[in-house]
């Protein structure tokens, strides 16, 4: 099986220390790196959560409403609770792209300066 990564080097490197680690958090390359995960992951999980009660409230709240037949057996409680697989799904695969695209090189960078490789 091929990787793209290089095998680990056989050398061993220093750990860095705590005060390079104290160092490195108040950085600004740190502060965006954190920034940009907060800036996505809050508001995501927030709208997320409240799509979540919204759901409970009305399955504890609105049952005619969510036992409003759409077509067949299918009721909007059904509708919404697949939905909140989907949604759930999406979320991840979004969250997943958001980090690919923009945590993990800014990660990368500060580990590679971290372990001494830049």
């Amino acid at each position: 099986m091929a990787t793209d990564a290089p095998p680990p080097s056989k050398e061993e490197r220093p750990l860095p220390s705590a005060e390079e680690f104290s160092a490195v958090q108040q950085s600004a390359e740190f502060a965006e790196l954190r920034r940009s995960f907060r800036s996505f992951a809050f508001p995501l999980t927030i709208a997320f959560v409240a799509w979540y009660l919204l759901y409970v409230m009305l399955s504890n709240y609105a049952g005619g409403f969510m036992g409003t037949k759409l077509f067949g057996n299918i009721n909007v409680a059904f509708v919404f609770g697949i939905a909140q697989f989907v949604s759930t799904f999406l979320i991840a695969w979004w969250y997943s792209r958001h980090a690919a695209e923009k945590l993990d090189p800014k990660a990368e960078a500060i580990k590679s300066r971290m372990e001494g490789g830049a």
